[in-house]
């Protein structure tokens, strides 16, 4: 019998959760749904009220709002709260109470005469685009267009983090079978989208939308190197116009903006673990903080 039958794992008939692992997140998995805790959320004064962690999904929706704030949208001011999801805040009773799914981000839009929530990050998008009237072009097939390709990334992005960004920088075992699986997939997705833009200056076609917005911090921060550790392995600079593409999005004041918002001391690079104010942001771009 060899090493790899030995050491292969016997399925049982019925699952069971482990006791522990060595995973980075297997303290924060777990198979049901619901709270752990009682805890109110925190609540600002914005019409706004964000509850989030500056993660890709995360950027998202920060810096949507940047930019509505940048298109001179007041209504998009917000108040964007810190959720630790290395410490479980994901799992009190408010967050779970905006989120029955217990991920991040949450929106809860107080400036109507009942509070609404709003979860997943691409239905934030939508909602936001729509309630504002901007980044989502009204006709019809500019508007499917844009749509295709939010979708397209909402389907796509688990592939890239949770199968490739997982399996090469996070899992406690390297296992070749794995890796080589969801990077065959990933590069599939990075030339995907390297084809479109070479036909196009933006993901779905000449204007910049919430398409852009989606997909940026998952695929234009691996293709950037800012993700993973996994630039030379992915070979990112052979994918040209999506290198292109995330230079240019990456020079966007709004995204510079917002993809700062509710970083944890524990991220690389500059953050506001909470933001309240545009002088919360400003103080941390000018080195002021």
């Amino acid at each position: 019998m060899s090493d790899q039958q030995q050491h292969e794992y016997q399925v049982p008939n019925v699952w069971t959760a482990p006791v522990a692992d060595d995973g980075k997140w297997s303290q924060i998995n777990r198979p049901v749904s619901g709270a752990t805790h009682q805890k109110v959320l925190p609540q600002g004064v914005h019409p706004l009220q964000l509850y989030s962690l500056g993660t890709p999904n995360g950027q998202k929706v920060t810096i949507m709002l940047e930019e509505l704030l940048a298109l001179g949208e007041q209504g998009a001011e917000y108040d964007a709260h810190l959720i630790n999801i290395g410490e479980g805040d994901q799992f009190s009773s408010g967050f779970v109470e905006i989120n029955p799914n217990s991920k991040i981000p949450a929106l809860l839009d107080c400036s109507g005469a009942a509070p609404l929530r709003v979860f997943e990050s691409g239905n934030i998008l939508l909602y936001l685009a729509e309630k504002f009237g901007h980044l989502l072009p009204k006709e019809l097939g500019p508007r499917t267009e844009v749509l295709n390709w939010l979708f397209w990334l909402q389907g796509s992005a688990p592939y890239l983090g949770g199968g490739f960004g997982h399996f090469y920088a996070y899992a406690p075992l390297k296992i070749e079978y794995a890796i080589n699986r969801f990077t065959m997939e990933a590069k599939r997705q990075l030339d995907v989208l390297d084809k479109q833009l070479a036909q196009h200056t933006y993901i779905a076609g000449e204007e910049y939308s919430i398409a852009d917005i989606a997909i940026w911090p998952w695929y234009g921060c691996v293709v950037l190197g800012e993700t993973y550790g996994a630039a030379e392995f992915l070979d990112v600079n052979s994918y040209v116009h999506l290198q292109r593409w995330a230079k240019d999005i990456a020079a966007r004041p709004a995204v510079q903006r917002g993809r700062i918002v509710n970083r944890t001391s524990a991220q690389a690079g500059l953050g506001v673990s909470e933001r309240h104010s545009a002088a919360d942001i400003d103080a941390v771009l000018s080195g002021k903080q």
